[in-house]
């Protein structure tokens, strides 16, 4: 007896493959753009002058040792520079700092020209002093992905001024535009929700 036949191929499948990758993009891009990310900047010296570059792509890995993660895009020139360091400059910005995430997110920009306040640490590394929060950080791994590379970092210095006042909102990207975080009453009680910035954005 013969076995049971197999369906054949429905035609024109790659092109239903290429659809489904189509809108499987194009919702990925929608959900990420709702997804609300801090913001950070990075700052390295790879042997060739400073480099510096917005990322809402940080996250925790681990408490011990400290250790963050973050992606660096193949298009940017800064990034492929900060690719290169041993070592960076991992800012926690605020609302405060809005005009210096917008600078260093704008191709082309003089990150460390004229007018603008930033320092080099003891060890070298080029750094921004008007962020309160930020940490010196070694790389301890790189990961490439499809147009990216992957870094994780260990955070082997910490910047010893006090921590941000509760006055001074945390600064998360989302739908393209900046927003100021902060608690809707008691923080302690209520949950924390985005409060728009009419501000310009990137």
């Amino acid at each position: 007896m013969a076995g049971p036949t197999r369906p054949a191929p429905a035609a024109g499948r790659g092109g239903d493959a290429a659809d489904e990758a189509a809108s499987v993009a194009k919702a990925f891009l929608a959900a990420f753009r709702h997804h609300p990310a801090g913001v950070a900047i990075i700052t390295g010296d790879a042997g060739d002058g400073p480099a510096a570059l917005t990322i809402s792509s940080l996250i925790s890995v681990g408490v011990e040792p400290p250790t963050v993660a973050f992606s660096l895009s193949e298009a940017s020139s800064s990034a492929r520079v900060l690719a290169r360091c041993e070592t960076v400059v991992v800012h926690f910005v605020r609302r405060t700092n809005m005009q210096l995430a917008r600078l260093c997110a704008t191709s082309g920009s003089g990150r460390f020209g004229p007018g603008v306040d930033w320092s080099r640490l003891a060890t070298g590394e080029p750094y921004y002093p008007q962020v309160e929060t930020w940490f010196r950080a070694a790389i301890r791994g790189r990961l490439a992905a499809p147009g990216a590379l992957l870094v994780s970092a260990e955070l082997v210095l910490a910047s010893t001024v006090p921590q941000p006042a509760a006055s001074d909102d945390a600064l998360v990207y989302a739908d393209r535009a900046w927003h100021g975080l902060r608690p809707v009453a008691d923080a302690a009680r209520a949950p924390l929700l985005l409060w728009p910035d009419d501000s310009a954005t990137f």
